[in-house]
């Protein structure tokens, strides 16, 4: 997760015109501010926070149903059982990424002592936590001198310590425990299940190692995410939720659309895109163990529909849309069109990642992608502008 150390200014200002009472003055036009409807907005922010609870509780709930499922293969590694422990972490992910709007304004997740540097953090360098290929001594795993006791706190500690790349936790810590590296160009890694299973020779010397790492990461997420999801609760008397819903709506509003901004703008469009597509590495890819990046990037691009529309699942209510739909509803279309189009977008884009990333047609179609997720940013600043709710690209 780059962004956590993304060094954020703003380099673009909007200007917001007022409504002048004067019978002289030109009515405003398309995109022109008149100012934010407090009393229309109140109901957009409280489903704001119920939706981002929503989405929290849900990633939640997958990664418990992840943690039960890495349990039992621990329990009795199996070919079966790491296989249902893959299924469970994509099912769980695909939850978690469309969270991904609730940052960027330090909120809970991303604040100075938030979890998310440690829930999501990446790239991560194979070698800093087991064997790689030409290292079968390397990482915290096969270190026992230096890690005698892995733990929570241990693992806490040694994430992004000396360097962004040492990512000892999160999502991508677990993947990697569970596919290991991808070394086929058609499919993710495959690691065995034997790398669990007691031995003397290779991996199976530290299979308990492994899979105390394995066990506990995953306690951690579980542990981070439950964190998240009770700071969004708005039921809870002094949660970030209720602070958040109680606020003017106006400074709720302007860390939904950075949220939202941002997220299409540098994270999703530069660093899961354009950079691996400027690249051509692998190293570039969101998940590039399981290959599952197409994935993530289709979550986050819903991530940014479902805060604009107020939505969670098939689970509607008052969205941002329905303010900017009062004040020019030409321009909410284009919002909507620029989001459906964004999502398509990377539907095209053919799996794997890793691969489209090398060669046609794939590399047209990530640079469609690109471009996609830059204008939904670029719509949403003025659909921010339209409503009285300032909102820029910041680098």
């Amino acid at each position: 997760m780059r962004p956590r150390n993304l060094v954020l200014a703003f380099v673009t200002a909007l200007s917001v015109a007022a409504c002048s009472s004067s019978n002289t003055d030109p009515a405003p036009g398309p995109g022109t501010s008149t100012g934010l409807d407090e009393a229309a907005a109140k109901p957009v922010v409280a489903r704001y926070a119920a939706v981002a609870r929503s989405g929290y509780a849900e990633s939640l709930t997958k990664a418990r149903a992840m943690k039960t499922s890495i349990d039992a293969f621990l329990a009795a590694p199996s070919a079966a059982g790491l296989e249902a422990a893959k299924q469970a972490w994509l099912a769980a992910r695909d939850a978690y990424g469309q969270t991904e709007s609730y940052r960027f304004f330090e909120g809970p997740i991303d604040d100075a002592s938030g979890p998310e540097g440690r829930i999501n953090a990446w790239p991560l360098d194979e070698a800093y936590i087991d064997y790689v290929e030409g290292d079968e001594g390397a990482g915290i795993v096969n270190h026992p001198n230096e890690y005698p006791a892995i733990t929570r706190e241990v693992l806490s500690e040694a994430n992004e310590k000396d360097g962004e790349a040492n990512v000892s936790t999160g999502w991508h810590a677990i993947e990697f425990l569970l596919w290991g590296q991808d070394k086929s160009e058609t499919g993710p890694g495959a690691r065995p299940f034997t790398d669990y299973v007691d031995g003397t020779t290779g991996a199976q010397k530290t299979a308990q190692r492994r899979a105390e790492y394995l066990r506990t990461v995953t306690t951690l997420l579980v542990e981070d995410l439950e964190f998240v999801a009770n700071a969004w609760d708005a039921n809870k008397a002094g949660s970030y939720g209720a602070v958040f819903t109680a606020a003017a709506p106006k400074d709720s509003l302007e860390k939904a659309f950075k949220g939202m901004v941002q997220l299409a703008a540098l994270e999703l469009s530069r660093e899961r895109m354009n950079n691996a597509y400027t690249k051509g590495e692998q190293e570039e890819e969101h998940s590039c163990f399981s290959d599952n990046t197409h994935a993530d990037l289709v979550a986050n691009a819903v991530a940014i529909e479902n805060v604009y529309l107020g939505r969670w699942g098939n689970d509607d209510g008052p969205g941002i849309d329905e303010l900017v739909r009062a004040k020019d509803a030409a321009l909410d279309a284009r919002v909507k069109e620029a989001l459906a189009a964004s999502i398509a977008s990377i539907r095209a884009i053919p799996a794997p990642f890793d691969q489209a990333i090398l060669r046609e047609p794939g590399r047209s179609k990530v640079k469609t992608a690109i471009d996609a997720a830059k204008a939904v940013a670029d719509v949403l600043v003025e659909a921010g502008t339209a409503i009285g709710v300032p909102a820029a690209i910041e680098e």
